[in-house]
């Protein structure tokens, strides 16, 4: 059983309620969350917008403050000004002085965490090859693209070699080779025993890189574990990928075809009962087998099984209220 002291964040109960005029009415943001993340693993966070990511996000940095609940932040209350001091953070709209070059911007953060000099001149040139902006290190952030100012952003959160890093879809903006640089450094990280908390959008990233996995919907945590334990193992469905003779019907085997070329490849995807009565069928007609491909469910299909119950919930409930 892992301890308290072996956890980089741990939230029990927390929870946001907003007030507003305009609305009239409390509006629930997070509803009693508890989540642990273990030190030295990647996190990643995901759900719909206004699932409640940002707010726990902004919570756990200070940025706002819960309406109930506890967190702690490397085994210090996140209240504490102690509990920043080895964190990094990346906001999900990070505002940086457009007159500041990536270099003056990156020391003037490492001067907020007291660096020695001759430690943060070299962590400066360091993080400006990792996010390989030292082509672009004495131009302005203001003439930067929206990647490099992401790219420049996930340097600030790394320069106090933070034990925790916590960054708010920090993929946003970036093309196919941004995302796997900051793949790599978010790898690297791990590595070196460091903790990565991230939320994100882009679920395939995830899958990939995450050790495990928390879906919050409505402001509620629906699930954590890790991609297997979420999604599991069982096959949904079987592609079958075949080839057939000129003239042979399809409409014979069960399922649904997925793609139809005569005389080339074929897809049919089935029921896992239905793939033996697939393949004999094709083989009576002189076809040939080509692949067969287990289709599991993906972390997609979880999330939009949780954002379909919580709509279900929430219509039954304006139901009564109606």
């Amino acid at each position: 059983m892992t301890t308290p002291g072996e956890m980089a964040i741990t939230c029990r109960g927390l929870r946001k309620v907003y007030h507003s005029d305009f609305l009239r009415r409390p509006f629930v943001g997070l509803h009693g969350m508890d989540l642990d993340v273990q030190r030295g693993e990647i996190f990643g966070f995901i759900g719909p917008n206004g699932a409640g990511k940002t707010t726990a996000i902004k919570i756990l940095m200070g940025l706002q403050s819960a309406t109930a609940g506890e967190a702690s932040i490397l085994g210090v209350d996140h209240r504490e000004h102690e509990s920043k001091r080895k964190v990094g953070f990346l906001p999900e709209r990070p505002y940086f002085y457009e007159h500041l070059t990536s270099r003056e911007l990156l020391r003037f953060y490492g001067q907020l965490f007291d660096l020695p000099r001759k430690v943060l001149d070299r962590r400066i040139e360091e993080l400006l090859v990792k996010v390989k902006l030292e082509r672009f290190a004495d131009v302005p952030v203001g003439d930067y693209s929206k990647g490099m100012r992401q790219r420049a952003g996930v340097a600030q959160a790394l320069i106090n070699d933070p034990e925790l890093v916590v960054m708010d879809e920090p993929m946003s903006g970036l093309d196919p080779m941004g995302r796997a640089l900051i793949r790599d450094l978010i790898f690297e990280e791990r590595e070196r025993g460091r903790t990565v908390f991230f939320s994100s959008h882009i679920l395939a990233d995830v899958e990939m890189i995450c050790d495990r996995v928390g879906i919050i919907v409505g402001g509620e945590l629906r699930g954590a574990g890790t991609i297997d334990e979420l999604v599991g193992h069982q096959v949904e469905h079987v592609d079958c990928v075949y080839r057939c003779p000129e003239g042979f019907d399809d409409a014979v085997l069960p399922g649904e075809r997925v793609r139809g070329n005569t005389g080339e490849r074929s897809q049919q995807r089935v029921d896992p009962p239905d793939l033996d009565k697939t393949i004999d069928l094709i083989r009576a007609a002189g076809g040939q087998v080509l692949e067969v491909n287990p289709l599991r469910a993906s972390l997609e299909n979880i999330l939009m099984t949780e954002i379909d119950r919580k709509k279900q919930v929430d219509s039954k409930r304006m139901g009564v209220l109606n």
